[in-house]
């Protein structure tokens, strides 16, 4: 009910009453009556007030204008039925007195024709919310609430589920949006009879298929993933399977693991997805998607296990947390091993560079000794080859010196010019002998004997032959 039809309705009720009232009101003050004959004579109340004269307000509601105030009253009370304002978000389903069915989509002032309306939100929030001790469910006219139910898992450990889904409806499709109003008649016969169920149905068939132990470890998107796809396309048809337990040993380090079979044959019922031709098979009964619906968010929100299984997490956490101390130890052991052998290494190798050095610093020196000898050779071999060129030389001037003198004295030099060049000759080789250092110890030759000159006699003869070129 709108506030025009509460305004109307107030008019035909204030009309109503006007009408029936105004015979008693009173346009003048009225006074009881003097004289003695009259009936309502009353000696005492003579002279005073009988009735006092009424509100002009009520007087101006006479029975005409209280007619024409009862119609305008039903009049507005009609004209809510006649129209109605679409709100924002919100479709609507407007079914007619003479029985047909129109879907709008859009906000305002839209015409019903004192049809009835379904309104209907574009996305429907449902939330399961896990109540704890004295917590009461929260109260919202936008989201539905109710109390999170408590499931089992595939390996029988249960826990209040809290999920959060919104579900949105068809507005492109209007045959699909009134088949789906028609059916519901609202939106909270909608919700509570179709979307909560399935809701349930989904958590349900997830929890079958998983095991607590494997949620906790990784499995949460996969469990969010089904939960979806179920309440999108339908409820996934399962099978029982058996399957042997197997205990997994460690050999060694903890990098390598065996499973051994269990010879108990203690077999553990499962549950799977039936499959053909690699697609789930579905219940198609009851879907959400047979009326338009789609489902824009589905995901668990909250999960809270039972007390056993707290405690047994607890004593998990207490393990893994004792395992990666014992693991930091060891992985500080290790770095540590490996620290000390590569300063170890790093020693080594210091101290062969080290020894590298030295021996490069000694073969350096032996060949640069090794080269400065045989520079030395070298040079004395030349200085050899150059005294013995000289002496050859000297020797051959020196020869020439005499065949020319020979030929000057065969050319008729006189007795006394022979004299006198043989004189000069004599004295110039005994004071160019004077002039020469002999040394104090030398080698004569094989076997002391005449006929074979030395290396001496070689210098005698080149020094002398180079004094006698020089006084010339």
């Amino acid at each position: 009910m709108t506030a025009l039809m509460y305004l109307g309705l107030l008019l035909i009720i204030f009309s109503v009453v006007m009408f029936f009232m105004h015979p008693y009101l009173s346009a003048e003050n009225e006074y009881y009556t003097q004289d003695p004959n009259s009936p309502t004579y009353r000696p005492e109340a003579a002279g005073k007030l009988k009735k006092k004269k009424s509100h002009p307000f009520l007087l101006f509601f006479n029975r005409m204008r209280t007619r024409w105030l009862i119609l305008a009253g039903i009049a507005m009370f009609m004209l809510n039925g006649l129209f109605f304002y679409a709100n924002p978000g919100t479709a609507y389903a407007v079914q007619y007195l003479w029985g047909g069915d129109e879907a709008i989509f859009s906000q305002g002032i839209k015409m019903k024709l004192w049809g009835r309306t379904i309104p209907m939100s574009y996305e429907i929030p449902v939330q399961d919310v896990i109540l704890y001790k004295d917590q009461d469910l929260p109260q919202s006219n936008a989201i539905y609430y109710r109390g999170a139910s408590q499931w089992e898992f595939a390996d029988a450990i249960k826990a209040h589920i809290g999920t959060s889904v919104i579900v949105g409806i068809d507005v492109g499709n209007d045959e699909v949006f009134l088949n789906m109003a028609d059916r519901n008649q609202s939106e909270h016969n909608l919700v509570y009879s179709r979307i909560m169920p399935n809701i349930s149905a989904a958590i349900k068939n997830t929890c079958k298929l998983l095991d607590a132990q494997d949620y906790i470890a990784g499995a949460s998107a996969q469990f969010d993933q089904y939960f979806r796809d179920q309440l999108e396309n339908g409820m996934y048809q399962t099978e029982e399977y058996f399957e042997e337990e197997e205990s997994p040993e460690i050999i060694g380090d903890s990098t390598t693991v065996r499973t051994i079979p269990n010879k108990s044959n203690t077999k553990q019922k499962r549950y799977r997805i039936k499959r053909r031709n690699g697609e789930p098979m579905r219940d198609n009964s009851n879907t959400l998607n047979q009326y338009g619906l789609k489902i824009l968010q589905a995901q668990v929100t909250s999960i809270d296990w039972e007390g056993s299984f707290d405690e047994r997490l607890d004593l998990q956490k207490d393990q893994v947390a004792q395992t990666q101390l014992e693991k930091q130890e060891a992985e500080k052991e290790i770095y540590r091993t490996q620290k000390e052998i590569a300063k170890g290494e790093a020693e080594k190798a210091k101290e062969r560079a080290k020894l590298e050095k030295e021996q490069i610093q000694l073969t350096i020196e032996a060949e640069t000794k090794a080269k400065v000898a045989a520079y030395k050779v070298t040079e004395e071999q030349n200085l050899l080859d150059a005294a013995r060129k000289t002496a050859e030389r000297i020797r051959v001037e020196s020869d020439a010196e005499a065949l020319k003198n020979k030929r000057l004295v065969q050319a008729g030099l006189t007795p006394q010019e022979r004299a006198e060049w043989e004189y000069k000759t004599a004295i110039g080789v005994a004071q160019h002998i004077s002039n020469i250092n002999l040394p104090d110890v030398y080698i004569s030759g094989k076997d002391g004997k005449q006929g074979q000159s030395g290396i001496l006699e070689d210098l005698l003869g080149a020094e002398f032959a180079k004094k006698m070129l020089e006084m010339k």
